[in-house]
């Protein structure tokens, strides 16, 4: 077994596999612009290793696979840091999300426990996603006045019917068997045979070794809501979704309702739209030029810094958004988080998709 260990991450060959550990067990293994660098680093040396046929990622610890990004990095950016170094760590996370999506040998995420926003994108875009019974995955954006990232749009608007913009709006989260319904994932395995799968990842084909684990995933949620989640969320704009949601008749809707309405208003308003948009885009790194525009945008607003203050630096979860209300967000906001970037365009879309970033 080789390795090389860096505190925040873990790279070692184990057998035929290549083994990536996020390794900030503390911080729900959050990622770091430096982890971001190393997971590239080890694609790159494993693609052209005969030895390793195998790639497959972990987190350290019981609670997360990965939680998202640094946001308290970012919030100090949108409170008068360097806005650049934040630009420049998404470059490199969106190049990273693309390569994960287009790498030629297996990928295998084991997303056990909490995935959200940059998590999301260093395990769904893989060949292989396995969820198991502790897993939650979400794209929480709007709740802090971002829109989803990491081609989490793409991802979203790619689940049946309106189950992307169901979860994207609410900010909401899904266990194992709505993660499989939506197209997030693959495969269940129970957490408690995650260590055997190593062992056999290590030893055998990828197939081979999911064959001795995988079962069925206990019943999800969001099947039976299929027919009011299409149905409301097939509106035009958001002011109609809440109200087919208010006018529906069912709990569950009135509870999502409620759960738009006390997101960002203009984050809301630009994440519908950002899912649209992403459905007519084509492939993955289309979308993620998008996103990065969007992300730059949202660096740009007030209300990204509230929300990340108000959910995670203070954690009275009382944000102010600016503008207040769905009615006060004007189109031009909301038509600012696509605007062109110029020279500052990530580019994606216009490289080879093989290409390596």
């Amino acid at each position: 077994m080789a390795e090389n260990t860096v505190d925040e991450i873990l790279v070692q060959r184990e057998g035929r596999a290549g083994l990536i550990v996020l390794n900030r067990p503390a911080a729900l293994n959050a990622l770091t612009h430096g982890m971001v660098r190393r997971i590239a680093e080890a694609l790159d040396a494993w693609e052209e290793d005969d030895r390793v046929e195998t790639v497959v990622v972990t987190g350290a610890g019981d609670r997360a696979f990965c939680a998202g990004g640094d946001i308290v990095a970012i919030h100090r950016a949108a409170t008068g840091g360097d806005p650049g170094a934040v630009e420049e760590f998404w470059r490199d996370e969106y190049r990273l999300n693309a390569r994960i999506a287009r790498y030629p040998k297996p990928y295998v995420a084991l997303m056990s426990g909490i995935v959200m926003g940059g998590g999301v994108g260093v395990s769904a875009h893989g060949s292989v996603r396995i969820v198991t019974e502790t897993t939650r995955i979400a794209m929480p954006e709007v709740g802090i006045g971002f829109v989803p990232d990491v081609g989490g749009t793409y991802l979203l608007a790619l689940a049946p019917g309106e189950l992307g913009t169901h979860l994207a709006l609410t900010a909401g989260s899904v266990g194992a068997a709505d993660a499989l319904l939506c197209g997030l994932a693959d495969h269940f395995v129970p957490a408690e045979r995650l260590p055997a799968l190593l062992d056999d990842l290590a030893e055998s084909p990828v197939h081979d070794a999911l064959e001795q684990h995988v079962e069925p995933a206990p019943a999800g949620v969001l099947d039976a809501q299929r027919s009011w989640i299409d149905s409301c969320y097939a509106a035009g704009t958001v002011e109609e979704i809440l109200a087919r949601l208010g006018d529906s008749g069912e709990p569950e809707a009135k509870k999502a309702a409620d759960r738009i309405a006390a997101n960002s208003p203009a984050a809301v308003k630009a994440t519908l739209e950002a899912l649209r948009r992403a459905r007519a885009l084509g492939p993955l790194e289309a979308v993620l030029d998008q996103e990065y525009r969007t992300s730059c945008a949202a660096l740009a607003t007030a209300d990204l810094a509230e929300g990340i203050r108000a959910q995670v630096i203070d954690k009275d979860r009382s944000p102010r958004w600016h503008p207040p209300t769905l009615s006060a967000v004007e189109p031009a906001t909301v038509a600012r988080y696509f605007a062109p970037l110029g020279e500052r365009e990530l580019g994606l879309a216009a490289t080879t998709p093989l290409e390596r970033w």
